[in-house]
């Protein structure tokens, strides 16, 4: 049984696709990437101004809480994606 010039161009076609779509999917576009690590933490209120308050974690970057009214001093949870600036204050 012989295949068609038709069928041997068709199948060429699918495998380059396919070939493109592994070469897209794992080197150009690493959707776990888009994927963070939760971090909950217990942190310090810094500073508070104008509903928008500031905290240090334990990964050195600065973290920004939006909708935050607490007093600086203020002892918190929070939850942060790894290696972004910004947080939500969650219950413990």
């Amino acid at each position: 049984m012989e295949i068609s010039d038709s069928k041997k161009y068709t199948l060429m076609f699918g495998g380059g696709l396919v070939a493109a779509g592994l070469v897209l999917s794992t080197v150009v576009f690493p959707f776990w990437n888009l994927i963070r690590e939760e971090i909950k933490e217990e942190v310090e209120i810094l500073r508070s101004k104008d509903g928008v308050c500031y905290v240090e974690t334990s990964d050195k970057i600065p973290k920004t809480i939006k909708n935050c009214n607490l007093d600086p001093g203020s002892q918190v949870t929070i939850k942060y994606g790894k290696g972004l600036a910004w947080a939500e204050i969650v219950n413990p």
